[in-house]
């Protein structure tokens, strides 16, 4: 399996009461399709996976592929402490027809080495063993930061069912030894909206994020302007999402893009603790800190959808 394009990492949605707004789904789904997303990444850090109970995680997948009706994919985040209900979660993902799965490492007892990464991978993966799984490297929450071509030399003989790695990381180096391994063997997806072209460049050709959820089409404008051979007009638009991600880690990340949801017209409401909503007085700066380097304005000028 190989993904070209962008995969939305969705954020959860929740009515005022703190239960799930699964109702929201497809209405979401609906516009990342017309957005042209190559699909969505459910459950996981912005999905507030974690945070979530089995049941939940569930009933979100089963709703987002119900919604997506095979008109793009669907790639279900089964990561969890227990190995055991990470391969439930897998085996529903398989059950309901999600197109692939992918997990973080335990982030409690966390693995000890490569190889005992890879047989906590192939467990989970085992869950699912049609389904293609990716490995979700993401050290800076996880704090399991290993060698991810090792990762993928150990995995390719463990695990029968490893498409590749969603690598959220700022390692470049790495993801382009990811990459060329094998002569592309694997599918590696960068994980780091702000570092696109870089990815693009190194020869990424998909990539996962979190604020493809509402600025995708900024993104496939970059994508476009690489491919064309326009390397300075998509060094400018790159620096342009650079400005205003900057905007958005002066604020807890996850509030900060939920907020901005919100400034677009989705409430989502208040996230699972220990998450929290950000402050009047930091929603209102984030917003005059995104007006002040035209983020407003950069989305209507590459909207696809009105």
């Amino acid at each position: 399996m190989k993904i070209k394009g962008i995969v939305a990492a969705t954020f959860s949605a929740y009515k005022p009461d703190g239960s799930l707004n699964l109702e929201l789904i497809p209405s979401l789904v609906d516009k990342l399709i017309a957005d042209g997303l190559t699909g969505v990444y459910i459950c996981g850090t912005n999905g507030e996976g974690p945070n979530l109970t089995i049941e939940e995680r569930m009933a979100v997948a089963e709703a987002y592929v119900k919604a997506a009706a095979k008109r793009f994919l669907v790639l279900v985040h089964v990561g969890h402490t227990s190995i055991q209900e990470s391969k439930k979660l897998a085996a529903h993902a398989s059950k309901i027809g999600a197109d692939a799965i992918s997990s973080v490492a335990a982030f409690y007892f966390k693995p000890t080495s490569v190889q005992n990464l890879v047989d906590c991978m192939a467990d989970i993966a085992s869950g699912a063993p049609n389904l293609p799984f990716y490995y979700y490297h993401m050290p800076t929450l996880t704090g399991v930061g290993m060698d991810m071509v090792d990762f993928l030399k150990l995995g390719e003989e463990k695990i029968p069912n490893l498409a590749g790695i969603k690598y959220t990381a700022s390692t470049l180096h790495e993801l382009q030894a990811c990459l060329n391994y094998k002569n592309g063997k694997f599918d590696v997806l960068s994980g780091y909206d702000e570092m696109l072209l870089p990815a693009l460049a190194v020869g990424a050709q998909g990539a996962i994020g979190s604020t493809y959820t509402f600025a995708a089409p900024v993104y496939l404008k970059i994508i476009e302007l690489f491919r064309a051979g326009k390397l300075d007009e998509a060094r400018d638009l790159q620096a342009k999402v650079v400005d205003f991600i900057r905007c958005i880690i002066k604020h807890p990340s996850i509030a900060a893009q939920r907020a901005i949801v919100k400034m677009l017209g989705s409430d989502l409401h208040s996230p699972r603790l220990p998450l929290v909503t950000l402050s009047d007085a930091g929603y209102n700066d984030l917003k005059a800190d995104l007006e002040s380097v035209g983020f407003f304005d950069l989305l209507k000028e590459h909207a696809l959808t009105k």
